[in-house]
């Protein structure tokens, strides 16, 4: 036992936690350093820069005749990446691919896949050499310009970084995901970068904000439109920023049909896919209006179109389409990369610094490397100065010595000479000694002695050191310069065609299931009380009108929902169509969650601070909100009233400044008024207060009203098609929460109470029933009647329909007849 323990007494705990701490910490730092993150200097990764580098070996210039793309993987994996072909080639080919690369580093040629997501052909097909950009990365490598380290097996060695002139890591872009980190650098104009470098080598106390005046945004290889400059700063100011890319199109004109041609795509979006992703969306109804998509793309350049069917609105299908698409994209950009073997988020500022001080080095070495290349040979031409002067003496000592070590013995001893000049004139052929070659030597050694000086100068000089960086990045910005691909649009809103609109009045209908429309209000001809309407829309034997109400194009909307959200939506952003149509699914304008149901529409022409938003639910409770809260509404809405369980808004009114009074109205014709200071403004997520108690236990609000004049008339409707017209003076006035007064007799004749409106002498009452017919009445021919009365047949309801909504609308000059008394 003795024996055993003393055997392995050398073994260790170790702590596991501790263990694996370490190891994944390693293995971390591995991944980071050696395969996902690019260095911030020239902008690489290691699997890329060992492509350029082994293709710099083989001399696989621009001018250099192609070579097999396997070759090249062969000798990267082979020498220096010690890693799968797969993943080199891979990476190889993503260079040569324009819609990656800004400007591609590889040549190549053959099949290196195609937008549409095809695969590149096999590694032994395809052919490919570096270009000249490229060439631009591995300049002056050979003069000592980088460190070289060890490759993987320690056989050879390999550049750390390479020398680049240019500013690659902005302007090819980059992303990889690391353990932890990821990086998604986008793509940049090469001019504009150069442009904010000599600015910057000029202003080295420059900020950001000048550099942006230079450096607009990134700029995508496959084009498109970025909208809004926010995510733009700031990424350039903190490392990280979000920004929306746009598909580019244009709209063309067929007869009466509009058809959206796309010439553009935002960077990484794979067209087929978005084909089929956009023929799905129409197969499955959730965006209707496209009759046909078809791919005409070619060598000259994308070409989607998108054939829209007749008097669809191309603006409608273009939002449904950015919103449910990859017609839009989200590029979230993280300018991180790798300064001395550490991952760090730079801005753009500290990026084109590094850069700068990468350039300063790399020509720091190369003049150090050229002047002692330049002393070298100096040394050596004073040595064959000296031969040339003295050649009968150095020839004799040369032919009376043994052999060549005494030789060059003597000549060290006789003329003071280096063993490197020695052996220079040792070396000497017999044709230096003509009077032309003497000439050469002294030339050149005239020429050396300046260059010597010129060199001497650099290196003592910052400024001097700055011109060159300057004349440099000028020579390749005439070299490689190209125009800008990407649109820049100041604002996400830049882009509006209302001024192309004209402000005309609507009636905007909304179904039970959800379909909107707008029809021109000239479409529906006044008729005289009593008739028996025109139908407004044809709706599925399930569905019916819930919502109608009239407004100009020119107004905003907004939609309130069952869960107390907001949504904003502009009126000409509603698709057109004619009286019978059932419209098109609310789903496809605005960005509902599912399950949620709009309750609510409130047309606006503004968002003015002395005007507030008043909610009413079916639970009796009010709330007020001011209307400048709700000017700037999300995509996702925003919250405007925070429901009890089992409640829901059933109205919502603009409250203006001359509003006196809240008017609510249940179904069961009681009623209540009271001041609007009886309810105070709150915030967009408040609950709101109690504005009536009800007297019936199955009762809730149906409608509301507000009221600036005690003289104005209420005109109450209820489900049989019975309304009436009644002075605000007539209820009076209560505190807020109490159970309120008779607003309507109720019968088996009348039914319920609908909802109530302001009776406006400019204005007619357009009524909806169940089944979707409506019809318009002079509100003036409804005769005048008390609180607790119930009114005059307004509209005939047939048997199984009912009135279901009320508005108002513009006044239409023609004579009516007054209806019998109920």
């Amino acid at each position: 036992m003795a024996d055993l323990f003393e055997k392995h007494q050398d073994i260790q705990e170790v702590d596991i936690e501790d263990s694996l701490k370490t190891s994944y910490l390693d293995y971390s730092m591995s991944v980071i350093i050696g395969r996902a993150l690019p260095d911030a200097r020239d902008g690489l990764k290691p699997v890329h820069r060992r492509i350029l580098y082994a293709m710099n070996e083989l001399n696989l210039t621009s001018r250099a005749a192609y070579k097999k793309s396997a070759r090249i993987v062969g000798d990267v994996i082979g020498k220096y990446h010690p890693h799968g072909d797969t993943a080199v080639y891979d990476a190889l080919v993503r260079m040569a691919q324009p819609f990656s690369m800004r400007i591609p580093l590889v040549d190549g040629q053959g099949n290196f896949g195609s937008i549409d997501g095809d695969n590149p052909a096999a590694m032994r097909y395809t052919e490919a050499r570096m270009t000249a950009l490229a060439e631009e990365l591995l300049r002056d490598i050979d003069k000592d310009t980088v460190d070289f380290v060890p490759n993987y097996d320690d056989t050879m060695q390999e550049p750390d970084v390479l020398p680049s002139r240019v500013p690659n890591l902005l302007l090819n872009g980059s992303n990889g995901i690391a353990v932890g980190m990821a990086t998604n650098i986008p793509p940049h104009r090469l001019d504009e970068l150069i442009d904010a470098l000599l600015v910057l080598i000029d202003n080295p106390a420059a900020q950001v904000e000048e550099l942006m005046e230079h450096i607009q945004g990134p700029d995508f290889p496959t084009g498109g439109i970025i909208f809004g400059k926010q995510g733009i700063v700031s990424a350039y100011k903190t490392g990280r920023g979000r920004i929306k890319v746009r598909a580019k199109t244009h709209i063309e004109k067929r007869g009466n049909k509009e058809i959206i041609i796309i010439d553009e795509l935002p960077y990484q979006v794979n067209k087929a896919r978005l084909i089929e992703q956009i023929a799905q969306l129409v197969k499955d109804k959730q965006i209707e209006g496209i009759s046909e998509i078809r791919d005409e793309s070619d060598r000259e350049g994308i070409r989607v179109v998108i054939e829209l069917k007749k008097d669809v609105y191309s603006d409608i299908i273009l939002n449904n389409l950015y919103k449910s698409t990859n017609m839009e994209t989200t590029f979230g950009i993280i300018l991180l990369a790798i300064e001395n073997k550490e991952p760090k988020v730079f801005t753009l500022l500290e990026l084109l610094q590094l850069f700068l001080k990468h350039r300063k080095t790399i020509i720091i070495r190369r003049t150090i490397f050229e002047l002692e290349k330049a002393k070298a040979r100096a040394h050596i031409l004073e040595g064959l100065k000296i031969a040339l002067d003295n050649i009968d003496e150095i020839v004799r000592l040369i032919k009376t010595s043994e052999d060549a070590k005494s030789a060059k013995a003597g000549l060290i001893e006789r003329f003071s000479l280096s063993e490197i000049q020695a052996q220079a004139i040792l070396d000497m052929r017999l044709q230096r000694l003509t009077g032309l070659e003497r000439d050469k030597i002294e030339n050149e050694y005239q020429g050396l002695l300046k260059e010597i000086e010129r060199l001497s100068a650099i290196l003592k000089s910052e400024e001097k050191l700055s011109e060159i960086i300057k004349e440099e990045l000028i020579e390749i910005k005439e070299k490689f310069s190209t125009p800008r691909l990407t649109e820049i649009v100041e604002s996400y809103e830049d882009i509006d065609i209302e001024d192309l609109i004209p402000n005309e009045p609507m009636v905007v209908t909304i179904t039970h299931r959800g379909y909107i429309k707008r029809v021109p209000l000239k479409s529906y001809e006044k008729q005289k009380r009593g008739g028996k309407g025109k139908t407004a829309v044809t709706t599925y034997e399930d569905d019916f009108i819930e919502k109608f109400f009239i407004s100009n194009t020119h107004d905003t909307l907004m939609f309130i929902t069952d869960r107390g959200q907001l949504y904003w939506l502009k009126v000409y952003k509603i698709p057109e169509a004619s009286r019978t149509a059932k419209g098109k699914a609310v789903v496809n304008l605005i960005n509902l969650e599912p399950g949620e149901k709009i309750k609510a529409i409130i047309p606006t022409t503004d968002f003015q601070k002395d005007k507030s938003l008043a909610f009413f639910t079916k639970n009796g409770i009010v709330k007020r909100t001011n209307l400048s809260e709700f000017s700037n509404i999300r995509s996702r809405g925003v919250r405007a009233i925070t429901l009890d369980e089992n409640d829901e808004l059933v109205s919502a009114n603009i409250v203006n400044p001359d509003t006196k009074w809240l008017f609510i109205i249940t179904r069961k014709g009681m009623c209540i008024r009271f001041k609007v200071q009886d309810v105070r403004e709150m915030g967009r997520t408040a609950r709101g207060v109690t504005g009536i108690r009800f007297k019936y236990p199955d009762d809730e609000v149906v409608g509301a009203a507000i009221i600036a004049n005690e003289n104005e008339e209420l005109l109450t409707v209820s489900e049989k098609g019975i309304g009436k017209r009644t002075e605000a003076s007539e209820y009076r006035e209560q505190s807020r929460g109490g159970k309120g007064v008779i607003a309507m007799k109720l019968t088996p004749k009348t039914g319920n109470v609908v909802g109530v409106v302001i009776v406006d002498e400019n204005k007619d009452l357009m009524v909806l029933t169940s089944t979707g017919k409506m019809i318009r009445v002079d509100m003036q021919s409804i005769r005048k009647a008390g609180r607790n009365t119930s009114g005059v047949m307004i509209v005939r309801v047939e048997k199984g329909d009912k009135v279901v909504s009320i508005a108002r609308c513009p006044k239409e000059e023609k004579e009516e007849i007054e209806g019998e008394e109920q």
